[in-house]
């Protein structure tokens, strides 16, 4: 299946396909962090209606549901309309100090100014972890901040 990224200045990046079925499908992802899912009569990419909204945590939620491995890579995406804000993956290795620890004991986002904006662990995607989230060797961190800051957390796991 064939994804078109539309960049949309100031608003965020828009997502559409074409479902088996013929349907024409938007998924316009908002940098305020909203979602909403607009479908298509026709050809025309100007006269959508919307099907729904989501909250972060609604998609989230969602996305969760639908297998959200791809997370990691659209949070990258929605970066590169920010100005000197970076996402990245940063791994746990079975030698980090912080195995079986806690994510707040690495005060990642106190030290560096990063966000860890979800832990992907297997297929398993969490969003959004809070501070008593355990982390395990092997996790990937999904971080959003200055590149200068992603590399102090790839630091602080890394030990």
């Amino acid at each position: 299946m064939n994804v078109n990224e539309v960049l949309l200045p100031g608003v965020g990046l828009r997502y559409e396909f074409t479902t088996q079925a013929g349907e024409r499908i938007a998924v316009v992802a908002r940098r305020t962090g909203e979602f909403e899912v607009v479908g298509y009569a026709g050809d025309d990419r100007d006269e959508g209606w919307p099907l729904f909204r989501l909250t972060e945590e609604e998609a989230e939620a969602l996305a969760q549901i639908l297998g959200a491995p791809r997370i990691a890579e659209r949070f990258a995406d929605l970066t590169r309309e920010i100005p000197g804000l970076s996402s990245e993956p940063v791994t746990v290795t079975p030698a980090s100090p912080y195995v079986d620890r806690p994510l707040g004991h690495t005060r990642a986002r106190t030290r560096t100014g990063v966000s860890v904006v979800a832990i992907v662990r297997g297929a398993d995607v969490i969003a959004s972890p809070g501070p008593d989230e355990v982390l395990r060797a092997d996790d990937v961190l999904v971080v959003i901040g200055t590149q200068e800051g992603i590399d102090g957390v790839t630091r602080i796991i890394q030990g």
